[in-house]
């Protein structure tokens, strides 16, 4: 075992290993499987809390006002405050509403993005679910949220909620094929679509101190911003957060839900959000792996759960300074850019492997390519989805 692997990277393997030390051969299994159920709901429940605590904060300081800070110390309490309220609130359901349904729909969505923590190997040994295709395992979870979403516009017998389901449905469909086409390059590469086996396809150092991150490479760096910009809509974030926009369509599928229920609809945004950045990590950013050689000793996990804060911080500062787009805009951004980009993209890292063989002479030249092959479509097609749209003038009436 190397010297960077001491006890405080196998602690939780040693706690889980003393658990299964009292329990009969037969019940470990199970308590096994229990355990990296409650550690997922755990970690990610306080998470969530701890989340919407900082969102507020970032989202204040930016906006130059305080935030919450009357529940607890500075507000540290004000998560479990708006816990307690959504749980003490009315649940109305209209009469005419689908009594299942509606109960369902919540229930499923956040059912879903649950399912998704499962394959994403947190740390050098936390892994509660290792396949082979992991990364399909991922994506599949993900994709069934739309069937929740149609679900809670239609079980509401509102004509309101069921056309803003259809819309939200028409923008995750639309940033789904991008979100898809930007990790068919990391699979390319590594050869293989478990989440494991892509982190450690991305071990060892360039010139024995810069990573081996798909992200430092011209086709790894154009598919992360492919996927973080996919990620945002579809976890329905700012500038991308129409299916709840007030000012267009009400509240949007969420119009006929209170209380808890209403709570479970956002919950179920964060843990997406949450899972699309710890997918983008371990596609994109190393997984687990330490940026420098020489930070080696600092827990694996450590690590993860460093770059998952810093994209999520990302997510945030991006609501805070972007403003919401049209659902036109929207929709040709995704079919007229992000897609088409995309799939340039695929014949980038298509020539990036196949010169890999090239001797060291030619790296310089390799890199230009690549370069190239990224950067000159991004702005023809960004050129072309501008085109006739001139800068905003802003007139005043006369005082």
């Amino acid at each position: 075992m190397p010297h960077a692997e001491p006890w405080l990277e196998r602690a939780p393997l040693l706690l889980r290993d003393a658990v299964n030390a009292l329990l009969p051969a037969p019940a470990r299994w199970w308590v096994d499987s229990f355990l990296d159920i409650a550690v997922l709901l755990g970690v990610f429940g306080l998470l969530f809390a701890f989340l919407t605590l900082a969102e507020r904060k970032v989202l204040g300081r930016i906006q130059n006002r305080p935030g919450p800070n009357r529940a607890g110390w500075g507000g540290v309490l004000q998560p479990f405050a708006d816990g307690i309220k959504m749980l003490t609130k009315e649940d109305i359901v209209p009469r005419l509403a689908d009594p299942i349904l509606h109960f369902a729909a919540p229930v499923a969505l956040v059912a879903f993005s649950l399912m998704s923590f499962a394959v994403i190997p947190y740390g050098r040994h936390l892994l509660a679910l290792d396949m082979d295709s992991g990364v399909l395992y991922f994506f599949a979870a993900g994709a069934s949220s739309e069937l929740a979403v149609f679900m809670a516009g239609w079980s509401g017998r509102n004509k309101y909620s069921l056309l803003a389901a259809m819309r939200a449905l028409a923008q995750l469909i639309s940033y789904e094929l991008p979100l898809l086409l930007s990790f068919v390059p990391v699979v390319m590469i590594s050869g293989s679509l478990s989440p494991s086996a892509i982190v450690t396809a991305q071990g060892g150092w360039h010139l024995g101190f810069i990573p081996r991150w798909n992200v430092l490479t011209p086709w790894g760096f154009a598919g992360f911003a492919i996927f973080m910009v996919a990620s945002l809509a579809e976890s329905n974030r700012s500038p991308f957060d129409l299916p709840e926009a007030e000012s267009e369509l009400i509240a949007g599928h969420l119009t006929e839900y209170s209380g808890f229920k209403y709570a479970l609809f956002f919950m179920a945004e964060y843990f997406g959000m949450c899972a699309l950045g710890g997918m983008a990590v371990t596609l994109f950013l190393g997984g687990w792996q330490a940026p420098c050689a020489f930070l080696g000793f600092i827990p694996s996990y450590a690590w993860f759960g460093a770059k998952l804060l810093a994209l999520l911080l990302g997510f945030i500062w991006i609501r805070a300074t972007l403003p919401r787009l049209r659902i036109d805009q929207l929709t040709r951004f995704a079919w007229k850019f992000l897609v088409p980009l995309a799939l340039v993209n695929l014949v980038t890292v298509g020539f990036w492997h196949l010169s890999a063989s090239w001797s060291r002479g030619f790296d310089p030249l390799r890199w230009a390519i690549a370069i190239a092959l990224v950067v000159i479509p991004f702005v023809a097609m960004g050129r072309r989805l501008s085109a006739g749209l001139g800068p905003r003038t802003y007139r005043f009436a006369a005082q």
